[in-house]
């Protein structure tokens, strides 16, 4: 048994459009950005992760950066498999005489279709996979929160991903009915980058939209604990020449209000369709927030004003969907909602 251990390496990935991460021994093992770097002339991938992060927006005619995933899904086939391919070598960067077969949990939106199920088993397999399970986000972030999600129990979880919002109700270890919206990080930062725009007449690329969003974003207009406010460095669109202003969390609480809109009608949306018997379990477990998108100062407030119900958001947001890949990874041969 331990030299098949030896020879089969067990990771679970949870493939985001903004990071990604990998689980190996109950450990989080990589936590890069999914983006890559990509060599013009040659086609050759020259970085992936945060090397590549660091280059994006910065370059030059003979380097092109590429987020492989767009929304949820896979948007370049070939960019996603070399990433995936880099990021399991960061593993174990000392080199083998040969490479482990691969076993591998990998999370997907619960709105994907076939094709683009087909497109991530792919991928992983061009990636050096023998066996590739793939779990959903919500259920993957269910169980990462701790929720039993086998118990006849109704819970609403709402992930919030960088390319979607996803919405479910899951019960004895299945989703009884889901929402995914593709309104989610990159929707905020893209409403981030336009209200600069049209406000104060200053570009900005995505980084800086990215990192005002992580200073100062916010749901809700009046916060009982403020940030200060931000200094924003970019181009003046009437001059031409680079200028600095300084920005509110309520400008840009105004700025994301049309987009978190959207995330609470299909919230509401979802609690229509719910059973009344997992209606009344909602009412005393509450909705649990995961995912990166809901660190947004004040969402789980706004989401509980307009639900009536309360919200938690669980510990350690950014990982829960990874850590409940790796648990599931364990537990392979029990969960009936694997999909091989």
């Amino acid at each position: 048994m331990a030299l098949f251990e030896f020879l089969t390496q067990e990771i679970a990935i949870d493939l985001g459009t903004a990071n990604t991460l990998i689980i190996h021994n109950d450990k989080v093992v990589v936590d890069e950005p999914s983006i890559v770097a990509q060599d013009r002339r040659t086609g050759k991938i020259i970085a992936v992760g945060k090397e590549a992060m660091q280059m994006h927006g910065k370059t030059h005619e003979n380097i092109k950066t590429i987020r492989p995933l767009k929304d949820g899904v896979i948007a370049d086939f070939y960019a996603a498999e070399h990433m995936i391919r880099m990021l399991i070598k960061m593993i174990n960067p000392k080199r083998r005489f040969f490479s482990p077969s691969l076993r591998m949990v990998i999370c997907i939106p619960s709105g994907i279709t076939e094709v683009e199920k087909r497109a991530v088993k792919d991928s992983a397999e061009h990636a050096g996979a023998k066996d590739v399970y793939l779990i959903h986000e919500p259920m993957a972030a269910a169980i990462g929160i701790g929720i039993d999600v086998l118990e006849p129990m109704g819970n609403m979880i709402i992930d919030i991903g960088g390319g979607t919002s996803e919405i479910a109700v899951i019960a004895l270890g299945g989703i009884v009915c889901d929402k995914s919206i593709r309104v989610a990080g990159d929707e905020f930062t893209s409403d981030i980058m336009d209200y600069m725009r049209r406000q104060h007449n200053l570009m900005i690329g995505e980084r800086s939209a990215e990192q005002i969003k992580i200073e100062v974003g916010a749901a809700l207009p009046e916060l009982d604990n403020p940030p200060a406010d931000y200094a924003v460095q970019g181009r003046d669109l009437m001059t031409g020449t680079p200028k600095e202003i300084i920005v509110s969390y309520q400008e840009i609480a105004h700025a994301l209000d049309k987009s978190i809109s959207k995330i609470e009608e299909a919230v509401l949306n979802n609690l229509e369709l719910t059973p009344p018997e997992l209606s009344a379990d909602i009412y005393k477990t509450g909705i649990y927030l995961a995912g990166g998108g809901s660190l947004l100062r004040g969402l789980d407030k706004r989401i509980s004003i307009k639900t009536k119900l309360p919200v938690h958001v669980a510990e350690d947001p950014l990982r829960a969907v990874a850590r409940g890949t790796g648990i599931a990874l364990k537990n392979i041969d029990k969960l009936p909602f694997l999909i091989k």
